[in-house]
C-alpha cells in the first residue's frame, strides 16, 4: 500500500505484545512502524474480502447450463492427466 499525501491518515492506538513489536520493528526499521502496520492490516483486510466474497458467491453456478460440477471436474482433469501420460 502506497501512501499519498491526499489520504487523510487518522491516529489510532493499537496494542500489541512486547515480542510481537519487537519483531515488527525489527523488520519495519527506524520510524517504519506505522507504514509496516497499515501495509499489513490493509493486506489482511483484502484477504478478508476476497474471502467473504468467495463464501457468498460459492454454488451461485451449479446447474447453470455450461458450468461444470465437481464430479465432471475431476473427470475432465483426469482425461487431461491420461491424455499426458499416452
Amino acid at each position: 500500500m502506497t501512501h499519498s499525501r491526499s489520504k487523510a491518515l487518522m491516529r489510532t492506538n493499537v496494542t500489541l505484545p512486547g515480542p510481537l513489536l519487537a519483531r515488527v520493528d525489527s523488520v519495519a526499521g527506524p520510524r517504519g512502524r506505522s507504514r509496516y502496520v497499515a501495509e499489513a492490516v490493509a493486506q489482511r483486510v483484502r484477504r478478508d474480502e476476497l474471502g467473504a466474497a468467495i463464501r457468498e458467491t460459492a454454488g451461485a453456478m451449479v446447474g447453470k447450463p455450461g458450468w461444470m460440477g465437481p464430479d465432471d471436474v475431476i473427470s475432465w482433469v483426469e482425461g487431461l492427466r491420461s491424455e499426458d501420460t499416452e
